[in-house]
């Protein structure tokens, strides 16, 4: 995620009028040489009627997009002498497209230019469509423009350029959900099992028919997770940033729903396309939130295998011809799907499955077994009862508020004892946290004889039970709590 320091050098000299790029620019970049002379005509400046030569330094480095626009007319002006400046231009960083009549228009990733600046001690110009973006970063010296001319003002000091508002929304956390938990009625297990996957951290997937409250569960489970802290929630900008979806003021601390289609391809799911700079994909834009996959079933095989080393990792790494990418991908994975290919449980009392056995087991197949070890709780959701179905909204249980405040109490007694969430303990520090006694052994004998477990699982079902003991503010993880954890790794069987 890091902004790479391009160069921009100009030359003049005499010679057949010629505005020759060079510095390894890709498609975009080149068109750049057409937008700046109609900006710099337009502005009532002239393109010298000489040999000039633009080089984008480094030259190994691929230079891709609008923004070297800006740069390239200043250095330009400066070069044939239509522009002349006291300022110290190595304190200075521009960015920023140029329209044809000179407007200085927004670019994507500003905000790692943002961070790269602040950390050279640099003051960064750039476009004023970005500014309320780039005024998340404290401490940082920017300055914005709307047209070329106001730069140019700027640089001879016959004007002013604009600075950045106060950001009182972004320092206001007296935002909330529309979503609450307390809209969920009935499926009083499925809101345990949520608030023990926001406390401890974990993966889950939900199995149950349609109507049954799977998506609408996942989509409540952002609100009981901690408001983002000011460093996470300066990674989440910077990356949606660079894939061009600017963080609202309003949503600066608050969780992403990430909810790609189950047709996503995999360079929308890791990231990737086109160019020589890979997006950022699903994967790292719901960096430090809720990557939902509904329809886990139905998305492309390679697609979900391509999930596996990211969520192990908790990066994406991107390979191109001329640069490698990596991305940050630390996300906590809900995944919902339908038991059967008709949608509804093998033993549905209206008889509504009419699937065989084969064939409901080769569509959880679907699922790997890689990927299925990877999710720490399998949950089977059954629809809600009519009893529940006819309470008024708000009266079957208590508020995201009143489940947040645990959450957090519990993710508080594991960063105090161990640094870091349950999910994220190594095998080695399980072991010195979790110490089965001997009927909590024989229990995990059997059920990893009985289903197969992976030696991952079995950590897996560790990590959770210590989870279990946290939300009851138990100090040692006792039989019940293994118990528990063990309901939740049913379709470990099928892996």
């Amino acid at each position: 995620m890091e902004a790479p320091v391009v160069q921009v050098e100009v030359h003049v000299t005499n010679g057949l009028p010629q505005l020759s790029l060079v510095g390894l620019p890709e498609a975009a970049v080149k068109e750049s040489k057409d937008r700046v002379r109609s900006a710099l005509l337009s502005s009532g400046f002239q393109l010298p009627p000489k040999r000039i030569t633009v080089n984008l330094a480094p030259a190994d480095v691929p230079k891709q997009g609008s923004r070297y626009d800006l740069p390239i007319a200043l250095g330009i002006l400066l070069a044939s002498g239509q522009l002349n400046t006291q300022l110290d231009l190595t304190k200075l960083e521009f960015i920023g497209e140029l329209g044809l009549n000179g407007e200085v228009r927004r670019v994507d990733g500003i905000l790692s230019a943002v961070l790269q600046a602040k950390q050279a001690g640099k003051t960064l110009i750039i476009p004023q469509d970005n500014l309320a973006e780039a005024a998340v970063i404290d401490g940082a010296e920017i300055l914005a423009a709307s047209h070329l001319l106001e730069v140019s003002a700027f640089l001879t000091a016959s004007g002013e350029l604009h600075s950045p508002q106060e950001m009182t929304s972004i320092d206001d956390k007296g935002w909330h959900y529309q979503e609450d938990i307390a809209d969920i009625q009935g499926q009083f297990q499925a809101k345990r099992v949520l608030e023990l996957c926001a406390a401890g951290g974990h993966s889950l997937l939900m199995v149950g028919p349609p109507g049954s409250g799977k998506s609408m569960l996942a989509s409540r489970l952002i609100t009981l997770l901690p408001d983002l802290t000011q460093q996470q929630a300066i990674e989440v900008a910077v990356i949606r940033s660079l894939a061009g979806k600017p963080v609202n003021g309003q949503d600066f601390f608050k969780r992403m729903l990430v909810h790609p289609h189950h047709t996503a391809t995999a360079p929308a799911m890791v990231g990737g396309g086109s160019g020589a700079t890979a997006k950022p994909g699903a994967l790292s834009l719901a960096h430090h939130s809720v990557l939902f996959l509904d329809e886990l079933t139905e998305f492309n095989r390679n697609v979900l295998e391509a999930l596996r080393e990211p969520l192990e990792t908790k990066r994406v790494e991107i390979s191109r011809v001329n640069q490698q990418v990596s991305y940050p991908a630390d996300v906590q994975l809900v995944c919902a799907t339908n038991p059967s290919p008709s949608g509804f449980f093998s033993d549905d009392p209206l008889g509504r499955c009419t699937d065989t056995p084969e064939q409901i087991n080769r569509y959880l197949k679907k699922i790997s077994g890689p990927l299925l070890d990877r999710i720490d709780c399998h949950l089977e959701v059954s629809p809600v009862e009519f009893q529940h179905l006819s309470q008024t909204a708000k009266a079957s249980g208590e508020t995201s508020v009143e489940v947040k405040e645990r959450v957090i109490d519990c993710q508080q007694r594991q960063w105090n004892r161990q640094g870091k969430l349950n999910a994220k303990l190594t095998p080695q520090e399980l072991n010195e946290l979790v110490q089965p006694d001997d009927a909590s052994l024989a229990l995990l004998e059997k059920s990893v004889n009985q289903l197969g477990m992976s030696a991952r699982s079995y950590h897996k079902v560790l990590r959770v039970a210590l989870s279990l003991a946290d939300m009851a503010k138990d100090d040692v993880v006792s039989i019940k709590h293994i118990a528990e954890a063990l309901s939740y790794r049913k379709l470990d069987k099928l892996s």
